[in-house]
């Protein structure tokens, strides 16, 4: 079940847990990567994250490590230790997401195998990097969106508690800045002979989310606060309450504007100057907003939708999460897909969001249960069928 999208070929060593890491694994897995992801004997911790449960197996792991084989080694054993060396001195990629000093302490940092295996790309994630005075510090989502500024631009506006994203989005962004990371890296690989270190972090991937709001600090010197849903450039482009609910419009350019005016049909306000250009409707946003929303709030928002559509307006509806996998575009895009696992049975996760004419990936294998793939990978390693019952018994391998 391997060897399908751009990918195929490259080798990738998954040495992570929870979030960031894997999102990169997957990432390269379901582009074609064979991924071995490596546990330890008790397994990936989102293995615990429970509830919710399919037949016992965590929905939690099964999202974040489909399309990777597992295997599970006790790391406190020396044989362990060789067995992930031959394995990594056949890797292409090796995502890490431990502390710093980990890797070091196991004998397995990068100047140590980049002598066995030059061209290794040697992917590290961490809360805040290798390098400046956070460096040693461990980091979760949480706390990369309070220090990114990202909770200071999410919520409702002024007065209010701070908000995260609902996602954990620094979480998800740094792996996947690491999987483009790994895929720049191995493509000089490929045509040096050499790999290097490729560095990311939590802190970094929620700095890299703020651009629109940086560029309004480093252009003003203050710092923008929440807006709820509207733009902090553009009026209107917000959520709007209708007759039953809530629609987004998108009516960020002068065109979009007058085509929202006449789908609502309310032509006074082209005529008032303090809604005349985008600079006078972002100055004057709170008192726009009712206005328009008094005219919003005579239609459904399904009637809405149809007119907006009609009219080229940029418009949607808030969906939530259960509504977006029945949607026909996301079903038609291959963003819910389905695999059918060992022990929980068929089971649905979200498809790769990268198309591909040539070389498609796919996501063809479910997660693995703890330590699958261990007595194949070492096979294919040269383990004899002898070795490998052995390691199963003095515990420094553990076989599903």
């Amino acid at each position: 079940m391997s060897g399908q999208g751009p990918l195929a070929g490259m080798r990738v060593v998954e040495l992570a847990h929870i979030m960031a890491g894997p999102a990169c694994g997957m990432m390269l897995a379901d582009m074609g990567a064979d991924v071995i992801k490596v546990e330890k004997p008790d397994g990936d911790d989102s293995r615990r994250f429970l509830p919710p449960d399919i037949k016992g197996e965590s929905a939690a792991f099964m999202m974040m490590n489909r399309n990777k084989r597992g295997i599970a080694l006790n790391l406190k054993d020396p044989d362990a230790v060789a067995v992930l060396r031959r394995l990594l001195d056949t890797a292409d990629v090796v995502i890490e997401n431990y502390r710093h000093d980990t890797m070091d302490r196991l004998g397995l940092g990068y100047k140590t195998l980049r002598q066995s295996n030059p061209r290794l790309v040697y992917c590290a994630i961490s809360g805040f990097g290798r390098t400046g005075p956070y460096a040693e510090r461990g980091g979760f989502d949480l706390i990369a969106q309070g220090m990114s500024g990202l909770m200071s631009i999410t919520g409702e506006g002024p007065g209010r508690p701070p908000v995260k994203p609902g996602a954990p989005i620094a979480d998800i962004t740094a792996g996947f800045l690491a999987a483009l990371g790994c895929v720049a890296a191995y493509a000089r690989a490929q045509s040096s002979g050499e790999g290097q270190i490729v560095d990311t972090s939590l802190f970094e991937a929620g700095i890299s989310l703020t651009y629109w709001q940086s560029a309004i600090a480093f252009a003003t010197g203050q710092a923008p606060g929440a807006l709820g849903s509207a733009h902090p450039l553009n009026a209107p482009y917000q959520s709007f309450r209708t007759r039953d609910g809530w629609i987004n419009i998108g009516a960020a350019n002068q065109r979009n504007w007058e085509r929202l005016l006449e789908v609502i049909e309310a032509p006074e306000l082209g005529q008032v100057p303090r809604f005349a250009t985008n600079r006078d409707r972002m100055t004057n946003l709170a008192e726009l907003v009712p206005l328009l929303e008094q005219h919003l709030q005579t239609r459904d928002t399904k009637d809405w939708l149809a007119r907006m559509d009609a009219a080229g307006l940029p418009a949607g509806p808030v969906m939530d999460i259960c509504e977006m996998h029945e949607d026909p575009q996301a079903k038609a895009r291959d963003m819910i897909v389905e695999t059918d696992h060992p022990v929980a049975g068929p089971v649905k996760a979200i498809g790769l969001p990268i198309k591909f004419g040539a070389t498609p990936g796919a996501v063809l294998r479910p997660a693995p249960t703890l330590g699958q793939h261990g007595a194949e990978v070492l096979a294919e390693l040269g383990y004899s069928g002898a070795a490998i019952d052995d390691l199963e018994r003095q515990g420094a391998l553990v076989v599903g």
